[in-house]
């Protein structure tokens, strides 16, 4: 089979597609001839940075799409031929995926293959994020960082369906802002003045739930901008700055409160409540609360090229590699 790995840390251009022997599953997992592969911002970090790298050669990768090919001893509810979605621990960028039979989902009804692949990282971590450790009442403001990324895409749409009494977005660009328009936000700021933004928006007030991707000092910002008694939840760390700590000095005055979500390390600890959670969240997509766009393609050869894109921070929405050709 053909998958794609990287030997070294370094730019796009250390993927290199290789030969591989097709795997076996062992107790608990399941193989899947893939058909999409999702690319991701964590795809990317590991191929530069080592982020999650346990060793080199390293195969990144961890959702896709695709039909079983075999099951291993002791799986159940699973059988060669079902069109599946799967969260992995990598290794996704290959014809053949191994994962974890926990972490397998049969396809949802109504959706190809190709919309489905962009299901397992974003649909949960977007409905956590607002609803499991966000805690969004209706009524309540969201401001979101990354709002025309996969995951922001998902979430404006999410916040809007809760009822929320405005969804305020942050994107890199000015070229950014429409999409995040078009998927439930009522404004959008770019990096640099959402402050401004959003105190002049709420009158003063803040918002009452932050969702940060991005740490550092975006993180810190979020907090100054929160209202009375608001939640900030923190998803990842892309600006790659160094981690610091929040305690009761800071936030007791006001109320304010701070969280965290992985859905890789909900998956590692609690797989039986990452399933949960991936049903209530893969229902907003079968019900057509939630739209998927799948706004860029690349074949499995060209996986350099989908990281190129996502790394030049102009693209919307979620990207794919194609992975059967």
């Amino acid at each position: 089979m053909r998958a794609v790995e990287f030997h070294e840390y370094g730019g796009p251009e250390v993927l290199k597609v290789v030969r591989a022997e097709i795997p076996e599953p062992g107790p608990g997992q399941v193989t899947v001839d893939t058909a999409h592969a999702g690319v991701n911002f964590a795809d990317l970090k590991a191929r530069a940075d080592g982020y999650r790298v346990a060793s080199l050669p390293h195969r990144p990768g961890l959702e896709v799409s695709g039909r079983i090919r075999a099951v291993g001893e002791g799986v159940e509810g699973l059988r060669p031929g079902q069109e599946v979605v799967a969260l992995l621990d990598g290794g996704g960028y290959a014809q053949v995926a191994v994962a974890d039979a926990a972490t397998v989902f049969p396809l949802p009804e109504g959706l190809d293959l190709r919309t489905a692949a962009a299901l397992p990282t974003v649909l949960p971590t977007a409905h956590a994020l607002l609803h499991e450790v966000g805690r969004l009442r209706a009524g309540e403001s969201v401001l979101v960082h990354g709002a025309a990324g996969g995951i922001g895409t998902v979430a404006g749409q999410l916040a809007r369906a809760a009822g929320a009494g405005a969804v305020y977005g942050v994107v890199s660009s000015p070229a950014k802002a429409g999409h995040a328009r078009d998927h439930g936000y009522d404004a959008v700021f770019t990096a640099d003045s959402f402050p401004v933004g959003v105190r002049r928006a709420t009158g003063g007030r803040g918002v009452d739930l932050v969702l940060d991707p991005v740490g550092g000092d975006t993180l810190r910002t979020g907090l100054d901008v929160l209202a009375d008694f608001g939640r900030l939840v923190s998803f990842g760390n892309a600006s790659g700055a160094p981690p610091w700590h929040v305690g009761q000095p800071e936030l007791a005055a006001r109320g304010h409160s701070v969280a965290a979500f992985s859905v890789l390390a909900l998956a590692r600890s609690a797989p039986e409540a990452l399933r949960r959670l991936a049903e209530r969240a893969f229902r907003t997509v079968t019900d057509g609360t939630v739209r998927l766009p799948v706004t860029a393609e690349f074949p499995l050869s060209d996986a350099a090229g989908a990281h190129r894109l996502m790394g030049s921070r102009t693209s919307t929405g979620k990207l794919l590699l194609r992975t059967a050709d």
